[in-house]
């Protein structure tokens, strides 16, 4: 096993690194109060009842994760701290918390209609629901959570202090932190793709109304455009955060653009892997043998398969539900191309590095024999079956621009499989094959040679160079085997003259002495031959032998009969006697 000590380091750093990296969740804010309001009495403006889920979804999430606070007969407070935050379900207590606040406070907004004491109660409420809502951003703010979730989480906390300014009049804090809920679910739209974005605007056009009546009671002009316009010296602060927040949520790939087409990732764990294959050039880099890198890549492609059964598995997901959405459906399987496009790059990518090593002692005279040639040569099959694939991906078949970049990979391929399969030809001495499949080589490198760039275009230049002295070389060997060839026959021929016909009928030769007066055909008289004589006569003589004749000897007179009183009466009577 070449280097063990150097691999076995790099699986024990990897597996560290494994252990130290921290999750990164991303918690969908507002999509899950969307969804649990319009599943539990909002879409009829039964706040009582949604109140009501989100206690009983409080006390079960406590139950789960075992942060009950007491039993019946004792209370004690637990809040969600940092060292809660192992899994996202955590995050989900403040949540529904700020959720069951605000909804009781919109319950009692009805109810003061008729009950005006109710108004100070509403208040509080409202207060409460923007303490959670502040608590649930504190624990947003650890590297456990990604940039979307952090975004989420300040336009959330936002919308909840504007309601709150909003019900003690207090019109411009009121229209600020509205605007500030406004402007990030507008970059959140314009961030995230179509499908989710729809979300994200329908919240961008529900606060408007409340906006104008705020600048409505505010009256001032200038003093509404001054709030309105947050891109000014005083808020610079917040917007460059906002970008800075933005740029980390499209680096999160919380989506992937592909082909000139744009797909959601939702699963963690393909997302996972696409950051890291993101990364993995650069890490690729850092490894000093091929074997590392051999390593990395098994590894590599371990995860895209894991990726790979992910996808898959929520697309079985998506049509076994009733209405199943066909674009989700189409995502999911436009996102499963490219991850099998990827392993396919990545199995490219080890193939190369395989050939790297097999060709690392080139220069070193007979270091490539036969086998390591045919070795070399399977890796560039295995090459061009895995660009074939790549072509039969579903989705990408219309696709002219992708599929003629991989015929021109495949063409370059197909150069060098042929060059070493003339050089495995060259260690059987078949100069002539040797010599077609240069030509074949030297055809398809030089077809494609202006179409590529890069370390690519740098290798074929290499090949053609090195295929025109190979076959002059090689023509050499075959003018030298020929001329070698015809001194052995004529030898051989020379040799065959002497011999009649009759003892060369398995040679062929022009014999031109055979068409003159005297041919060699036969020798006459025949030489003396000594041959295995036929048997004229068989072995009778058996029949003419006397045996000796064998005289039966009597018993003895003196013997007893073993037979007793028995015996005797079976012979007196005649029975029992043996016939």
């Amino acid at each position: 096993m070449a280097n063990p000590i150097p691999v076995n380091e790099n699986k024990e750093n990897r597996i560290e690194n494994e252990e130290k990296k921290t999750p990164i969740f991303t918690i969908e804010i507002l999509k899950i109060i969307k969804e649990a309001q319009q599943q539990h009495g909002l879409r009829h403006n039964d706040y009582q009842r949604y109140r009501g889920y989100c206690s009983r979804r409080i006390r079960r999430l406590r139950k789960v994760m075992h942060l009950q606070q007491g039993d019946r007969r004792n209370f004690r407070k637990k809040n969600i701290t940092e060292a809660n935050l192992t899994d996202e379900r955590a995050l989900y207590i403040p949540l529904m918390l700020a959720e069951r606040a605000w909804s009781y406070a919109m319950q009692l907004r009805v109810e003061a209609n008729t009950e005006p004491r109710k108004k100070f109660h509403l208040v509080s409420r409202l207060r409460k629901a923007a303490t959670y809502a502040l608590q649930l951003q504190k624990l947003c703010e650890s590297d456990k959570f990604d940039a979307r979730t952090q975004l989420e989480t300040q336009a959330y906390v936002a919308w909840c202090e504007g309601m709150l300014h909003f019900e003690l009049q207090e019109w411009k804090p009121a229209i600020e932190n509205l605007k500030k809920a406004q402007m990030i679910y507008e970059k959140l739209a314009s961030a995230l793709n179509e499908e989710d974005a729809i979300l994200y605007r329908n919240k961008y056009e529900e606060l408007e109304p409340s906006l104008r009546y705020c600048a409505y009671n505010i009256g001032n002009e200038t003093d509404v455009n001054q709030l309105l316009h947050l891109r000014n010296q005083a808020q610079g602060d917040l917007l460059v955060t906002l970008d800075a927040l933005m740029a980390q949520t499209r680096d999160s790939l919380s989506e992937v653009n592909w082909r000139n087409r744009t797909v959601p990732v939702k699963n963690t764990r393909v997302r996972t892997f696409l950051l890291a294959n993101r990364d993995f050039d650069g890490m690729l880099d850092k490894c000093s043998t091929l074997a590392e890198k051999n390593d990395s890549l098994e590894q590599h492609l371990m995860d895209c398969k894991d990726a790979m059964h992910a996808i898959r598995d929520d697309l079985k997901t998506e049509q076994k539900l009733d209405g199943a959405s066909t674009a989700v459906a189409s995502s999911l399987q436009y996102l499963h191309t490219y991850l099998s496009f990827i392993r396919l790059e990545r199995s490219i990518q080890r193939n190369l590095l395989l050939i790297e090593n097999a060709l690392e002692n080139e220069n070193k005279p007979g270091s490539l024999g036969s086998k390591k040639l045919q070795d070399i040569t399977r890796l560039y099959e295995i090459l061009i079956q895995n660009i074939i694939e790549q072509q039969q991906l579903p989705g990408l078949e219309d696709d002219k621009e992708f599929q003629e970049n991989l015929n021109i990979k495949a063409k370059a391929y197909k150069a060098f499989r042929c060059y070493y399969i003339g050089q495995s030809l060259s260690t059987f001495h078949r100069w002539k094959d040797t010599m077609a499949m240069y030509e074949r080589a030297l055809l398809h490198a030089s077809s494609i040679l202006k179409q590529v760039d890069g370390d690519l275009k740098m290798r074929l230049g290499d090949l053609i160079n090195v295929i025109e002295s190979s076959k002059y070389s090689a023509h050499a060997q075959s003018v030298l085997e020929q001329d070698n060839e015809e001194q052995f026959n004529s030898l051989k021929n020379s040799k065959l003259l002497k011999l009649p016909l009759a003892k060369r009928l398995d040679e062929y030769f022009e014999d031109p002495s055979i068409l003159g007066k005297d041919p060699n055909v036969i020798k006459l008289p025949p030489e003396m031959e000594e041959i295995p004589c036929k048997p004229m006569f068989f072995d009778v003589a058996l029949n003419y032998i006397k045996l000796p004749t064998f005289k039966k000897i009597p018993a003895p007179s003196n013997s007893v009969n073993k037979e007793g009183i028995s015996g005797f009466v079976k012979g007196l009577w005649g029975w029992g006697g043996k016939k």
